[in-house]
């Protein structure tokens, strides 16, 4: 006798939580996101099919296999996650669970979904997060972003909050939760708070340039020693 699980057939998707760092793709034309598990190794876009990590031959999320996109129920269980030290620079991430799905205790494994809005934490100093910046490491073909403060960039390569949005695309959202407010950013028109941090960022990059401009006209200016 065949075990058959309990189908659903809900009226819209359901929501999930979950964390991922930010990736940029290496030639700066795309963005996304890689988990911080199994399937780590495969960064996706905002709208993504599973596919199993094990390159066995099933259509993900298969019952007796751990393929598919993992999420939980609970905003706080995700958000739980961010608190161990491997973990902190990742990114919150609101998903629409879309096609089959397994429903756990906690959450759902699924064959697809959509990345609804991604929050941003604060930058490893502890000032608010304007920006994702180069983690220093990556997949191949995709570099790592952490959040970053507009101080903290310096010549690394970065992208404001709404700059990363719009190159995921998809209709992402992207929030940065900063002293307990939410400032909420979104890839299509900037105004002015998306405005403020693209000047931000780039006044950092200015500002570090100029600062390295003047050490060399220093030490280009410096008298030579008398013999």
């Amino acid at each position: 006798m065949r075990l058959r699980l309990p189908q659903e057939r809900p009226s819209e998707p359901p929501t999930g939580y979950k964390i991922a760092h930010p990736v940029l793709s290496q030639d700066g034309t795309r963005a996304g996101f890689t988990g911080v598990s199994l399937g780590g190794a495969l960064p996706y876009g905002v709208l993504a099919e599973a596919s199993c990590v094990y390159g066995r031959r099933h259509r993900p999320p298969a019952r007796l296999c751990d393929c598919g996109f993992h999420s939980v129920h609970e905003r706080a269980d995700a958000e739980a996650l961010l608190s161990t030290a491997e973990h902190r620079d990742a990114v919150l991430l609101r998903v629409s669970v879309l096609g089959a799905y397994i429903r756990f205790e906690r959450g759902f494994r699924s064959a697809r979904q959509r990345v609804r809005t991604a929050t941003v934490g604060p930058c490893a100093c502890g000032a608010p997060g304007v920006g994702l910046a180069d983690a220093g490491w990556g997949r191949p073909g995709w570099r790592a972003l952490v959040p970053s403060c507009a101080g903290c960039v310096r010549a690394r390569t970065s992208l404001s909050l709404a700059a990363f949005a719009r190159l995921a695309g998809e209709g992402l959202r992207v929030v940065a939760a900063a002293g307990g407010e939410i400032r909420q950013e979104s890839g299509e028109s900037l105004d002015v708070p998306e405005l403020v941090a693209e000047a931000a960022l780039l006044q950092a990059r200015l500002d570090w340039f100029q600062t390295q401009l003047a050490r060399l006209g220093d030490r280009g200016t410096g008298s030579a020693p008398q013999g």
